[in-house]
C-alpha cells in the first residue's frame, strides 16, 4: 500500500465519485479504481458501498478515513522537516585538499567559513595524492584536474595559471633568464607527482611550444617544501598562481618569462556522486570560486 493509493481513497471520499477523483488526480478511472481495490485488499474490508448511481463510505470507511488523513498529514510534515533540514548549512564537511594549498591558503579561509556557519563541522585531510573516497571517509576532494573517474561528479572552481618563479636573491646571483634556452641552464626546483619528477616544463610563445628540461638537485613530493626552497633562493620553480599570489604581493618571489605562456591547471571540487551535493557543499563551492578567482587575479596583478 502506497501513499498515492491513499490519496485516491481520500479524494474519492471527498468527491463521492471515482471518475471525478481520477480527473482531479490526472489519472485513468481504471487506475483510480485499482488503487482503491489495493487498499481494500490490504485492509481486509471495504471502504466504499457502491451502487450503480452512487458511492459512499462504508461504516469501516468512515472510521478509517480520519486516520488516513492524519497519516498522510504526518508523512507530509515529515518530508517538509527533512527538506527544511537539508537546506541548512550544517553537518560535517569531510574534505581533502593539496597539502601546500590547504595548509597555507585554505586553512585560514576555512576558519572564516566555520565562524560564519556555526553548525558546520570540518574534517580536513591534506595530501598530494588521490584518496579513495569510501575507504578514507572523504566526501569531497579539492584537486587540480578534472575527475579521472567518469562516475564522479565535479564542479570546476577556476582555471589556475602556472607561473615561473624565483626569489630576488637567486636572480641577483644567477641572473634572470631572458628566454626558454637560458631557462634550461638554471637550477630547477621540482615537484614529485606520483613518483615522477616534474622536470620538463612547457612554455608557449608566438604559437610555438617549447619543452624545457631543467637540471636541478632538489625534488620533493611536498609542494610546501618546493615553495620554501624557492623563497630561500635555491632555484626556479613552476608554481600555481593561487599558491604564489601572496608571495608575489609581498615581494618574496618574482615571476619571470612573463612573455611566455605556461599551461593552466583547472581546480576542481569533486564528489563521489551527485547525491553528495548538499547545501553545505554548494556553499563551499560558491565561496571557493570567489576566493580562488581573487587569488588568481592578485597573482596576475603582481607578476
Amino acid at each position: 500500500m502506497n501513499t498515492q493509493d491513499l490519496i485516491v481513497v481520500m479524494k474519492t471520499a471527498q468527491l463521492g465519485n471515482i471518475s471525478a477523483a481520477a480527473a482531479q488526480l490526472d489519472m485513468q478511472v481504471a487506475t483510480a479504481s485499482a488503487a482503491i481495490k489495493r487498499v481494500e485488499k490490504h485492509l481486509g474490508f471495504q471502504l466504499f458501498v457502491r451502487s450503480t448511481r452512487s458511492l459512499r463510505l462504508s461504516k469501516q470507511g468512515e472510521t478509517y478515513l480520519p486516520i488516513c488523513e492524519q497519516a498522510l498529514a504526518l508523512l507530509d510534515n515529515g518530508k517538509k522537516q527533512v527538506l527544511d533540514n537539508d537546506n541548512e548549512i550544517d553537518g560535517e564537511l569531510r574534505l581533502t585538499a593539496p597539502s601546500d594549498f590547504g595548509r597555507n591558503i585554505l586553512l585560514p579561509w576555512l576558519d572564516e567559513l566555520l565562524d560564519e556557519y556555526p553548525k558546520l563541522a570540518l574534517k580536513l585531510i591534506l595530501n598530494d595524492h588521490n584518496l579513495d573516497f569510501y575507504r578514507d571517509g572523504v566526501d569531497i576532494a579539492l584537486r587540480y584536474g578534472a575527475p579521472e573517474d567518469s562516475s564522479f561528479y565535479g564542479f570546476k572552481i577556476c582555471d589556475v595559471p602556472l607561473l615561473l618563479c624565483a626569489s630576488t636573491e637567486y636572480l641577483e646571483k644567477q641572473g634572470t633568464p631572458k628566454d626558454h634556452e637560458e631557462l634550461s641552464e638554471h637550477q630547477g626546483l621540482f615537484f614529485l607527482i606520483r613518483g615522477s619528477k616534474f622536470d620538463t616544463w612547457k612554455l608557449t610563445k608566438n604559437e610555438q611550444t617549447y619543452k624545457v628540461v631543467l637540471k636541478g638537485r632538489r625534488t620533493s613530493n611536498d609542494a610546501d617544501v618546493v615553495k620554501r626552497w624557492c623563497a630561500q633562493g635555491a632555484g626556479i620553480s613552476l608554481r600555481s598562481a593561487i599558491d604564489v599570489a601572496d608571495q608575489l604581493e609581498q615581494g618574496v618571489v618574482q615571476s619571470i618569462l612573463n612573455d611566455y605562456r605556461v599551461e593552466c591547471k583547472p581546480l576542481w571540487l569533486i564528489c563521489p556522486s551527485k547525491q553528495m551535493i548538499n547545501p553545505s557543499v554548494r556553499v563551499l563551492r560558491d565561496k571557493l570560486r570567489v576566493y580562488c578567482q581573487a587569488l588568481v587575479e592578485k597573482a596576475e596583478r603582481y607578476k
